[in-house]
């Protein structure tokens, strides 16, 4: 049988060494957590593409597909057993002033320092935050 794996677009938004996080809340999955601003591949689109559109629907600023950088990629098994393949992307650029864009879903957003994120980051997140802060391009997890 082919695995089926999601594919995720996550955004790593840099400002004076720090990283933006979004509590999560009202989605039904780890509500009262920190993740990075992110989101599914949509049936027929980039992952660049859906980095830009995330960033404009949890934020709600415009970023450059010139000014993500790929900093990793993850393929990691969540513990419930789902598979997904994470394409992390750094920038320090983007119009317009980042914001809840979507406070049905999220109640806030945070600068954390990278190297002392709290221990409600979603999992997922913070392994691709330290892979990233170690310079590895790629890494599995939970297989």
């Amino acid at each position: 049988m082919t695995q089926r794996a999601y594919v995720d677009a996550l955004i790593i938004f840099e400002r004076a060494g720090q990283v933006l996080l979004a509590e999560r809340a009202n989605t039904g999955y780890a509500d009262g957590r920190l993740n990075l601003p992110s989101g599914k591949v949509e049936h027929g689109e980039s992952v660049v593409r859906a980095a830009v559109r995330e960033a404009r629907e949890e934020v709600g600023v415009d970023v450059d597909p010139a000014a993500l950088r790929i900093v990793h990629t993850m393929h990691y098994r969540s513990p419930e057993g789902s598979a997904r393949v994470g394409f992390f992307f750094a920038t320090n650029r983007w119009a317009g002033a980042l914001h809840n864009a979507e406070p049905h879903k999220c109640a806030g957003l945070f600068w954390h320092d990278p190297r002392r994120l709290p221990g409600t980051v979603v999992r997922y997140n913070a392994l691709g935050i330290g892979h990233y802060l170690r310079g590895e391009p790629a890494s599995v997890h939970g297989w």
